[in-house]
């Protein structure tokens, strides 16, 4: 008796799905759910996805025309941001100046007088020069947020510890990407021949070519228009040649050696959240109606990563 009920059971379980594919009206559709749009997604933001700048890990570069923040990156770069900081608190960087401007490639600053060692600015706690950290091995201390639309520059990239960054898993070893933004030393022929006094931003196309090649320490997180807006120069690969036309610097400090009244206080999205995936994929699918062809990938620079005003309080 028990298993002719069984058998009743299931033979009216197969015709209820029977029915319901015979019959669509008996099932209820469910509408396909609307992609979100960035602004939508930042919107739904919260307040656990954002993190706080770290003013140990910040620096502001003083320009005449208003301060330009830069987080820097230890996690891979750990010796250029130790060095970058001693000469930002020997005040080396004080009054010495933005010396290239190569439009669609990169803003560059340090000693004008550097080639002379009569005139060049003595450095007293830092380090003239440092090995090159072109890349670092992968591990579990640095979360990682894979993009997975492919890349021409590596196996694999998308987003580690805030920053645009790309890994072989073959190898072993990861590295920050060359996007808008990103901060970088300055080096001669050789690996070892920078180390931070002389540096430089990417202010415009990325130049991807140059990952592994120079040591990225960190990224503008805000002011880069007071970068990007800059002359151009008409020397040889964008560099000021008339010392009249160059670009003072007032001061570069340590976001942590201010007053908090004085700082710059930011709040970046986490990128380790499940808030900045949902991100990429609006980025990816360009729901807003401005949009008639929806590309349905996107690549690593043309993902920037959100940053705010810190909201006190919340």
């Amino acid at each position: 008796m028990k298993k002719m009920q069984k058998m009743l059971v299931i033979t009216f379980c197969i015709a209820c799905v029977l029915g319901m594919t015979a019959f669509p009206g008996w099932a209820k559709e469910v509408p396909p759910q609307k992609p979100l749009t960035t602004a939508e997604v930042l919107a739904e933001a919260r307040t656990e996805d954002w993190r706080t700048l770290d003013p140990q890990n910040t620096i502001y570069l003083e320009l005449n025309g208003g301060r330009v923040v830069i987080e820097m990156a230890p996690l891979f770069a750990p010796r250029h941001v130790a060095n970058v900081k001693a000469l930002a608190r020997e005040k080396y960087f004080d009054g010495l100046a933005i010396i290239r401007v190569q439009d669609n490639y990169v803003v560059q600053w340090g000693d004008p007088h550097a080639e002379d060692p009569a005139k060049a600015r003595k450095i007293v706690n830092g380090k003239p020069t440092l090995p090159g950290e072109f890349d670092r091995p992968c591990g579990d201390d640095v979360p990682f947020t894979p993009l997975g639309d492919g890349d021409v520059y590596a196996p694999e990239v998308g987003f580690a510890d805030g920053f645009p960054a790309a890994r072989d898993k073959a190898s072993g070893r990861m590295w920050l990407a060359h996007c808008y933004g990103m901060v970088g030393a300055g080096r001669g022929d050789t690996a070892d021949s920078g180390g931070g006094a002389e540096d430089y931003v990417v202010i415009g196309h990325a130049p991807r070519h140059l990952d592994r090649n120079c040591t990225l320490f960190g990224r503008v997180v805000q002011g880069m228009e007071h970068l990007s807006s800059l002359p151009r120069a008409g020397g040889p690969m964008g560099f000021i040649e008339k010392p009249g036309q160059f670009i003072p610097i007032r001061s570069i400090r340590v976001a942590a050696d201010l007053l908090p009244a004085e700082r710059t206080e930011l709040e970046i999205l986490r990128t380790d959240s499940e808030t900045f995936r949902r991100l990429i994929e609006a980025r990816r699918s360009r729901s807003e109606p401005w949009f008639l062809f929806h590309p349905g990938r996107v690549e690593l620079c043309n993902v920037p990563v959100p940053v705010r005003k810190k909201e006190w309080g919340k």
